[in-house]
């Protein structure tokens, strides 16, 4: 896989990503900064690594369900890897600024 086809793969997961929404707060979930880590690998596995916005999230396992299908199911994917992880812990500096505005924090 050229890096034209890595970047472009790459670019549909992010957007695949931006329609997954955290189910307590309207902001998807990239935006909130949950997403750590996309890597594509040349088997064209989707390699996610994310958190939550608190380890003791009721919705947890449906969200990172839906992550793993959806992301799975995007052209160019094959299958996705996806790493949980709450380290670093989630804090609201992780906001992007789109979030922070959609927030009211800014």
């Amino acid at each position: 896989m050229d890096s034209a086809e890595q970047l472009e793969i790459e670019s549909r997961i992010v957007d695949v990503i931006k329609s997954i929404y955290d189910p307590e707060i309207p902001v998807n979930i990239y935006d909130l900064g949950l997403i750590y880590e996309i890597r594509l690998d040349d088997d064209h596995i989707a390699h996610i690594t994310m958190t939550l916005t608190a380890p003791n999230c009721p919705m947890a396992e449906d969200l990172v369900e839906e992550v793993k299908y959806k992301v799975g199911g995007t052209r160019g994917v094959k299958e996705c890897d996806l790493k949980l992880t709450f380290n670093p812990p989630w804090d609201k500096s992780m906001l992007t600024e789109e979030a922070k505005l959609q927030l009211g924090f800014l």
